[in-house]
């Protein structure tokens, strides 16, 4: 099914809007974007611009009104149902009532994977976000920053190409943030996943991507999508870089310019 234009993710003249008691609300409109296997891509933008909306209509949580969505070739139910993508929320999202090791279990035990299978799993992906030990303790137990590698840990239990992440680092302090971006890049390269990852830091964006989409508040339009110059080894130095603070520059005059755009439309 691979074939030369195959995209893991495709997005053409993408129109989602929600209904309410207040009328329509334009959450996304002509979304265009091609994501690739192995692309790490950031969606950044204001609050309410759709960046979170995309995510979820790729995991099909969302449906599109208008324009075609595609997911590894297919529909993103089909996608959904074939288990493509694991799902990373703002909140990690443990049952406090669970070990960390069931946790990650969870979605294993609903696919009907056998102990074995289930044990071993749990080991790998522990290792993968370095919580090796911490299987047996409680989320009550953990640091916020160590939740949330659980977290990513239990998405990636069942081995999916793609990883959805909507702003997963958010709520932790700047150096646990830091480390956990450190953390990331190390996985990602190390196990050759799909990324789409939802953030309102333009450092994090920058920091992480191959591919960045700034996105204009409502409604959610593509203002620009930036490949990142930077090596795909990237040290937190790299901050300093001229290169990094030129991406950074881009990514903000795009912001700047989707603001721009809001006005003329109101």
């Amino acid at each position: 099914m691979m074939h030369s234009d195959f995209h893991v993710v495709s997005a053409k003249d993408l129109c989602l809007t929600f209904q309410t008691n207040d009328g329509p609300v334009h959450a996304l409109k002509d979304v265009n974007l091609q994501i690739d296997k192995g692309d790490f891509v950031s969606f950044i933008g204001p609050s309410g611009c759709g960046k979170t909306t995309f995510l979820r209509a790729i995991a099909a949580l969302e449906n599109p009104t208008s324009g075609e969505l595609m997911v590894n070739g297919t529909t993103p139910e089909l996608a959904r149902k074939d288990r493509a993508y694991g799902y990373v929320f703002q909140a990690a999202g443990l049952y406090p009532w669970r070990t960390i090791a069931r946790n990650i279990k969870l979605p294993l035990e609903i696919m009907g994977f056998t102990k074995a299978e289930q044990k071993e799993r749990v080991e790998r992906v522990l290792k993968l976000v370095d919580l090796e030990g911490f299987g047996n303790k409680f989320p009550w137990q953990l640091s916020g920053g160590m939740q949330q590698r659980a977290s990513i840990a239990r998405a990636l239990s069942f081995d999916a190409d793609i990883l959805l992440m909507d702003e997963p680092f958010g709520a932790l302090d700047e150096i646990v943030r830091d480390h956990l971006n450190e953390q990331l890049l190390k996985l990602w390269s190390s196990t050759g996943k799909t990324i789409g990852f939802v953030t309102h830091s333009i450092p994090e964006a920058v920091y992480l991507s191959t591919k960045i989409v700034v996105m204009s508040p409502r409604p959610g339009r593509i203002t620009d999508v930036i490949e990142s110059t930077l090596p795909k080894e990237r040290p937190l130095s790299i901050r300093d870089s001229q290169d990094f603070i030129d991406i950074a520059h881009r990514v903000r005059e795009g912001l700047r310019a989707g603001h721009g755009d809001g006005a003329a439309d109101a």
